[in-house]
């Protein structure tokens, strides 16, 4: 099982396989595509003939890159709609079963047919909040998804804490990690493992998320991406594919091999970048670091950042430093790298941040640039 990162997207392989699947009659349409291999057992868009048109699901994802990013799903009978934030960083699907202050509506298994209780609770804490709810079983389908429904498990959320956040315009997530992490416990069977055994598609997904450096509050449009489910879209990137392995099969940890800022190596012995684990989780807009390493972090930018004289609060996130509309301060601060161990492990491939991506929007007047704990 590998990752590999594109451009502004990066694409987790669940397990590479030589793409060959069994298909119902029932699931090929004529006006579908099947994957093709690329000999590396990655699975890519060709001809008119299987159970995923790739192209259809371009552009499946919208968002705000300060909050995450969501797909449109239809649950239980007859169907009710709601948006379901995409998540690596766990394994339950969840969604709202109660009213809450901070979301539109939520799916109601009273009024679904299909819907089956098992009986059992579940809880999940997340870095930010959590939430308690009940397992169940229903039949969900994926708009701008693989064709077909598919019966899941749901756990229906009945209370939370700092989990639905003001202003979101999503009702439930999606883990897409390993069984592993999955509760109560790992006999509870992940979404996308469900879709791959029960519509027949290779084990793959690949997600891309655009919205660098920007923020809903500052655009009229909203931001997007794309949950290609069964492969890779080879539209969305250009370029060389590049693979990092999975060391654990729960998260998806990953091996950081060196930082750099700007053309500075932070020069930290491996485990230090590791400690305890490092992870790709699409969950958060939050790189997280380790305290050491956060700390060679910000002091590397203090001394390669062109502006010399902001305050010590700037760089430990208490204050913050202001430019008038219309001005950028992007080019005074250098990127941040992280490097990555290749499949091929004498080689690695970098990461490149830029420093417009560890910003947020406050204002439509005022920007501002700071640094936390969280980067």
């Amino acid at each position: 099982e590998q990752l590999h990162g594109i451009l502004c997207y990066f694409a987790i392989p669940l397990k590479l396989n030589a793409g060959k699947v069994n298909v119902s009659s029932t699931l090929i349409m004529a006006s579908l595509r099947s994957p093709r291999v690329d000999g590396k057992g990655l699975s890519l868009a060709t001809d008119l003939t299987g159970p995923v048109n790739f192209l259809d699901l371009v552009n499946n994802l919208q968002g705000d890159s300060g909050r995450g990013y969501y797909i449109e799903m239809t649950i239980g009978t007859p169907g009710q709609t709601v948006n379901i934030l995409v998540d690596t960083g766990s394994s339950n699907f969840a969604v709202a079963a109660a009213s809450h202050p901070f979301i539109t509506h939520y799916f109601n298994t009273a009024l679904s047919s299909t819907y089956v209780s098992t009986g059992r609770t579940v809880t999940v804490r997340y870095t930010q909040g959590n939430w308690e709810g009940e397992l169940g079983i229903d039949h969900v389908s994926i708009p701008k998804g693989p064709n077909g429904t598919i019966t899941i498990n749901i756990a229906a959320i009945l209370s939370s804490e700092g989990f639905f956040l003001p202003g979101i315009n999503w009702q439930g997530i999606l883990g897409l990690a390993y069984p592993m992490l999955a509760r109560p416990d790992s006999s509870v069977e992940p979404f996308f493992n469900s879709v791959v055994k029960q519509l027949g598609i290779p084990d793959v997904f690949s997600l891309q998320m655009c919205g660098v450096g920007l923020s809903a509050s500052s655009s009229a449009e909203t931001l997007g991406g794309s949950l290609i489910m069964g492969g890779i879209e080879p539209t969305l990137y250009r370029g060389a594919v590049w693979y990092t392995p999975i060391l654990e099969e729960w998260y998806y940890q990953v091996e950081v091999l060196k930082l750099e800022v700007g053309d500075q190596n932070l020069d930290l012995d491996c485990k230090e970048y590791n400690m305890d684990k490092a992870i790709v989780d699409s969950g958060t807009t939050l790189l997280r670091l380790p305290v050491n390493v956060f700390t060679a972090v910000v002091n590397a930018i203090t001394q390669s950042s062109l502006i010399q004289d902001f305050s010590a609060g700037f760089w430990d996130g208490s204050k913050l430093a202001c430019w008038m509309k219309g001005e950028t301060p992007w080019r005074f601060f250098p990127n941040l790298s992280i490097y990555l161990r290749a499949t091929n492990t004498s080689q690695s491939f970098r990461i490149t941040i830029l420093p417009q991506v560890l910003s947020h929007n406050t204002s439509p007047t005022i920007s501002d640039w700071s640094l936390s704990q969280a980067l």
